[in-house]
Formats: structure tokens, C-alpha cells, sequence
């Protein structure tokens, strides 16, 4: 976990707190790290509800549970799916804001013809978000961590223009 991004948490976390709100995450090409990073500031237990690694269709269906028919016509690794993530973690875990992520870390491309270093990351709650993150890169750890970091630019933006 690098510097950055637990400053980028600890703020975050604290204004998660000062409104009472929860944040629930589903991360694919992040892998986890837009948790670890709001898990590693303590008290977490106040503001973080919980969230996964929908890294597959199967671990998708898992943990979220998002119907077929909402599925229609949405491609992977876009803001709209990522808007998707975003809004079902927010709803199966009941909290304010929801935060979904989806790309292509690297080195290589994904099947849907996203090149490396590609990432739709979307914010529901109070406010709706979503950007596209485009690195030019290939490098995996690299990109992980500009998506994270995005990611909660994107969370702190919407916590501050609710």
C-alpha cells in the first residue's frame, strides 16, 4: 500500500465519519487495493460496510447477485457497468455510497478490446459519477494503483458535492 493512497483514505475515512455514511466496494482490476487502502485507517468499522473482488462472472453473481435483465446490453470495463457495480454493492450492502470498478490491468488488453490500462470507475450514492481512466501503460501493479487512486479521487469528489 503506497503513501498516496492512504492519504488519499484518511481523508476519505474522515468524511465518511463526520456524515455517519458507509461506503460499500466492488473492484475488479484494483484488486482489492480501493478496500485495503479504506481498511488500513483505523475505525473503518464506521465508515467501511464491506466490499468484494468481482474479478469473474461467477464471483459477480456471488457477491452481488445482479439480475441477468440488468445485465442486458452492458458491456464489461464501462462506465455503465461500473455504475452497475457501484449501485448493486451499494444496495445488497444497504450503504450510502457505492464505488464499482472495472478494466484492464495488464499487460495485456482485455477480451472486450479495452487496451492495458483501461478503467471505468463509477460512484453511486447521494451523487452519481463515473469516469474512464485511459494510463498507456502495460504495467499491472502500475495501473492497479492509478485505478485506485481514481477511484478514490472519484469518492472524495462525490463526497464533497454532496
Amino acid at each position: 500500500m503506497n503513501d498516496e493512497l492512504l492519504a488519499r483514505a484518511e481523508r476519505i475515512a474522515a468524511a465518511l465519519k463526520a456524515r455517519g455514511d458507509k461506503i460499500a466496494v466492488a473492484e475488479s482490476s484494483t484488486a482489492g487495493l480501493v478496500s485495503a487502502a479504506l481498511l488500513a485507517i483505523p475505525g473503518a468499522s464506521l465508515y467501511f460496510e464491506g466490499g468484494a473482488v468481482v474479478y469473474t462472472r461467477g464471483s459477480r453473481e456471488a457477491f452481488l447477485a445482479i439480475p441477468q435483465e440488468s445485465l442486458a446490453g452492458v458491456r464489461p470495463a464501462t462506465e455503465a457497468y461500473a455504475l452497475l457495480l457501484a449501485r448493486w454493492a451499494r444496495s445488497r450492502l444497504r450503504a450510502a455510497w457505492g464505488l464499482g470498478e472495472s478494466g484492464a490491468a495488464g499487460p495485456t488488453g482485455n477480451r472486450y478490446g479495452d487496451a492495458a490500462g483501461h478503467s471505468a470507475i463509477a460512484l453511486s450514492g447521494p451523487v452519481e459519477k463515473s469516469i474512464t481512466v485511459e494510463t498507456g501503460k502495460s504495467g499491472r501493479l502500475q495501473n492497479m494503483q492509478i485505478f485506485a487512486a481514481a477511484a478514490l479521487d472519484l469518492l472524495e469528489e462525490g463526497l464533497g458535492n454532496s
